[in-house]
């Protein structure tokens, strides 16, 4: 398993992260076993996976409960990601003991900030309407993560849904960042606009969630309708897809998006492999990408993502896949907020 080095920091990382997210189970992702957790995190570590990305809003704290149990024993072997909502940064210390606690940790290889500090942003992660209208500033969120950080608490600092204006910002205070997490994938590029051209130039690393866009492009759903509701609320549905789960009021790019994966199954049944193994080694493929989140919850997805990891696919699969993609991504632009009308960007 190939590994890379997250920034300037020591820390490497596998190609694969596993997503923690399902962990602990909970509202959007249903039930989830320990017993599965425990098989999945034993078998990725056997297998050279050694990144896991967890937050303290996964499942209300149980997604890092559940990682905290299955790496026991194991915390050497692992590189643990954690997040903090933009909303907690008041008191950043506060929120990383409580998830070391969950953990069973006494560090974390990398804490990051969930979400850019903006009111839009905040919105999302509380009610309360004075930290709303008087949130942490950037200078003092990650001032207080570099303290963390020279105490011994986290190894290394990161963000995630940063864009190029965010990133010059947390650049400005000079704190050391390695790691920008942002949603990428076959449907998902706007990355490739101004993000990952100023994190090449900026020796920040980029870890890429959603690899497999929920499933979508694992060849889960044969037509959109089959896409549950909750999980149809990007900006790739249309508005009334997400059936009162969306909040961006635009027309999607449905037709765009089944006809991608209509010619990615034959790419891949062409190839011998399965459609969610194109689908990240596509990922992979890209020079600006250190690693690509991929939910596993069973050993059965954990080994074939895997092995998604070593394979290689020509410059002309690639070309390919980024000519049949381009219609979604003119649809969608290089607005990496997925979730917000255009006009209204969490992330800029």
């Amino acid at each position: 398993m190939k590994k890379v080095k997250l920034g300037k920091s020591d820390i490497a990382v596998s190609a694969m992260t596993v997503g923690c997210w399902p962990f602990g189970g909970g509202d959007y992702w249903g039930e989830q076993s320990q017993k599965d957790v425990d098989s999945v995190v034993g078998a990725a570590l056997d297998l050279g996976v050694n990144a896991f990305d967890t937050a303290e809003m996964y499942n209300g704290g149980e997604s890092e409960r559940s990682l905290g149990i299955a790496l026991k024993g194991k915390r050497d072997k692992a590189v643990v990601i954690s997040k903090i909502g933009p909303s907690n940064c008041h008191n950043v210390r506060k929120h990383c003991l409580a998830s070391l606690e969950r953990l069973g940790m006494d560090y974390l290889d990398v804490y990051m900030l969930h979400w850019p500090i903006n009111k839009l942003a905040v919105e999302h992660f509380t009610s309360d309407k004075n930290i709303i209208e008087t949130p942490p500033t950037v200078e003092a969120a990650y001032q207080q993560l570099d303290e963390l950080k020279k105490e011994g608490l986290i190894r290394s600092i990161g963000m995630s849904n940063f864009g190029r204006t965010q990133m010059e910002e947390v650049v400005a205070t000079g704190v050391q960042v390695d790691v920008n997490e942002m949603s990428y994938n076959i449907v998902s590029r706007a990355i490739e606009g101004e993000i990952a051209p100023y994190c090449i130039q900026n020796n920040i690393s980029i870890i890429g969630s959603m690899g497999l866009q929920q499933g979508l492009l694992a060849g889960i759903y044969k037509t959109v309708e089959d896409v549950p509701p909750h999980q149809a609320h990007s900006r790739h549905f249309s508005q009334e897809r997400g059936k009162g789960t969306s909040r961006h009021y635009e027309e999607g790019a449905e037709k765009e998006l089944f006809e991608v994966v209509d010619e990615l199954r034959k790419i891949a049944d062409d190839l011998h492999v399965h459609i969610a193994q194109l689908s990240i080694a596509w990922i992979l493929k890209k020079p600006f990408m250190a690693s690509t989140l991929v939910g596993s919850r069973n050993i059965n997805e954990l080994k074939m993502n895997v092995e998604a990891c070593s394979l290689e696919i020509s410059n002309e699969t690639e070309a390919l896949i980024d000519k049949i993609s381009q219609p979604v991504l003119d649809i969608l632009g290089f607005n990496p907020d997925y979730y917000e009308h255009s006009s209204k960007s969490r992330i800029y």
